[in-house]
Formats: C-alpha cells, sequence, structure tokens
C-alpha cells in the first residue's frame, strides 16, 4: 500500500518525514516517481495526473491538499472515486488572521493613511467604532464561521449569508437568493469566502456591488473567479466601492501591466491568506487514511452534485 504526493516538492519532503516517523506502513511515493503503480491507493495532491485512473488502477482515495477543489476537474475523475478536501486547522489559523488583519485594515481606514504616507501629508480622520460598522461574510462554512468568531470579540455588527439555512450565535444570518439583497444591503465591509461553483463564478460583479451601501469595501478570500475584475475597477472609480483587499486574481501570478498592482484603492496579496502546514495537516490526512481502513466516514468528503 502506498501514498502517492504530488504538489510542492519542498513541502514534501516535510510530508515524507511525518509518514515515516508515524505511518511507516504506509509507503511514500513523491511523483513522477510512481514505482508500481498497482501498489498506489491514495493520493494526495494539489491537482490530479491526466487519466488517473489509467495510471492508479488501483486507486481508492484522492485527497486534494486545499480546503477547496475548485482547481480539480471533477468531472474528468472516475464518478465512484472519493475526493477529500484537507480541513487542516493551521489553514483556517490562517485565514482567520489575514480576515481580521483585513477587516481592521479597512475599518480604520490604511488604504487612505498609506496613500498620506506617501503623499507626506500627516492628517487625522475621524474613527468610526467598530459596533458601528457592519461586517457581512458570504459563504458559511467551516472557515467562515472561524473567522466570524474571531472578529466577533472586536465589536463589530457581523452578518453571513449562504445558500442555505444557519443560525450562528451573534451573527445575522441570511439565505438563498431571496435574501441576498438583503444582506447586502447593510454590508459596510464585504468579506467574501464562498466556494467556487458554477453558481458563484463572477458573483461579485457591478450589480452585487451597486446592492451595498455606497463606500463600502471588499475583501475576496476566496477565489479570483468569483470577481468580476472590471466592474471593481468601475465600482472603485465612482466611489461605490472604497477600497478592496484582495488575496485572489482570475489569473495568478498577476501579469506586469495588471491594473491592480499601483490602484491606490487595492491591497493585493499573492495568494497567501492561508497555507497548508504539514505538521498540522498531516495529523488530518492521516486519520482520514486510518478512517478509510476501518470502512469509517472520512471528514471533508466532497459532495460531487454541489461540487464542495
Amino acid at each position: 500500500m502506498a501514498l502517492l504526493y504530488k504538489a510542492d516538492p519542498v513541502r514534501g519532503q516535510h510530508w515524507q518525514a511525518l509518514f515515516a516517523e508515524h505511518a511507516p506502513d504506509i509507503a511514500w511515493r513523491a511523483w513522477p516517481d510512481i514505482g508500481n503503480p498497482e501498489e498506489v491507493e491514495y493520493l494526495a495532491a494539489w491537482q490530479a495526473p491526466d487519466n488517473v485512473a489509467q495510471r492508479l488502477p488501483n486507486l481508492k482515495v484522492l485527497f486534494a491538499l486545499s480546503a477547496g477543489v475548485d482547481q480539480l476537474d471533477l468531472d474528468n475523475l472516475p464518478p465512484d472515486l472519493p475526493v477529500v478536501r484537507l480541513l487542516d486547522p493551521g489553514i483556517t489559523r490562517g485565514m482567520c488572521e489575514y480576515a481580521s488583519w483585513a477587516v481592521l485594515s479597512l475599518h480604520r481606514d490604511m488604504l487612505r493613511y498609506r496613500q498620506q504616507q506617501v503623499a507626506r501629508c500627516w492628517q487625522a480622520h475621524l474613527l468610526q467604532p467598530a459596533v458601528n460598522r457592519r461586517v457581512g461574510v458570504m459563504g458559511l462554512g467551516t472557515q467562515a464561521q472561524q473567522i466570524l468568531a474571531t472578529l466577533a470579540p472586536l465589536g463589530f455588527a457581523l452578518s453571513g449569508w449562504a445558500r442555505s439555512a444557519h443560525q450562528l450565535p451573534g451573527v445575522d444570518c441570511y439565505a438563498g437568493e431571496q435574501q441576498l439583497p438583503a444582506f447586502l444591503r447593510q454590508c459596510d465591509i464585504l468579506l467574501c469566502v464562498l466556494p467556487l461553483t458554477e453558481q458563484t463564478v463572477g458573483i461579485l460583479d457591478r450589480g452585487l456591488f451597486a446592492q451595498l451601501p455606497r463606500g463600502a469595501a471588499l475583501i475576496n478570500m476566496g477565489r479570483g473567479g468569483h470577481l468580476v475584475e472590471e466592474d471593481l475597477l468601475e465600482a472603485l472609480g465612482s466611489g461605490q466601492l472604497s477600497g478592496a483587499v484582495l488575496d485572489v486574481l482570475q489569473e495568478e501570478p498577476a501579469a506586469p501591466d495588471h491594473p491592480f498592482w499601483e490602484h491606490p484603492q487595492i491591497v493585493l496579496t499573492p495568494h497567501i491568506a492561508a497555507m497548508t502546514q504539514p505538521e498540522s495537516a498531516f495529523r488530518v490526512l492521516l486519520e482520514n487514511i486510518r478512517r478509510h481502513q476501518r470502512g469509517e466516514k472520512m471528514v471533508g468528503e466532497v459532495d460531487r452534485l454541489r461540487g464542495y
């Protein structure tokens, strides 16, 4: 029995050492050195190889080394192959850190103060108390719920929206298309952590921005495909939006001439809101392998119909 790793080779060395110490019964293989393909029962990868069923005839589970699976072409995978997301607590902690920094940066007007620093302008502006600032989160999965719990002690008025109904303490929850306008109308800072599906591609567009309060701000920690980039530039130019913090783009890395690089109202980071940490992710992955071996339900298994 072997596990095939197909992702960053430097991190792979950490994974290999952890498996050697804690799971010596599972043979380690690193792509492209497959060895005997019939021995590979588990694949841990960012992206699956082409023709995975032919390459790995005895593959039992594909473990995505990420919290999302939109980078995988699920339609080209065997329909009976379980696909499991990596619910690494290290990823969740990183997302909470990034979200807190982004929300506080927009709340405390740091984009304007950065512009003033460049212009050598020493000018204070009125401080809006957190209790008067409304923060809305699109997507109410595990990571979004942890983000909201992290923001709660800061005093913001919190709300959340998802396609299905949720109940969270201290959070005004909205659900479905009918309640989306009401949710958007009371978001001074909108944070997107939605999964990328056919239904959410391009959801951050001109029509959505128009429903936000004038001068609202955007944080996109989901996927670049959620955002219509031209519409964001238009909304910033008109004053409908006052600023944006973006960790993801439609095409990464951004081209040297991308307009976001030098835009004074945009903070752009290179998809670093959270990163898989082998030390914490290993325990999650190994426990799921053991669950599969015992015939138990794995944590994070993807619903193919929903795409997450």
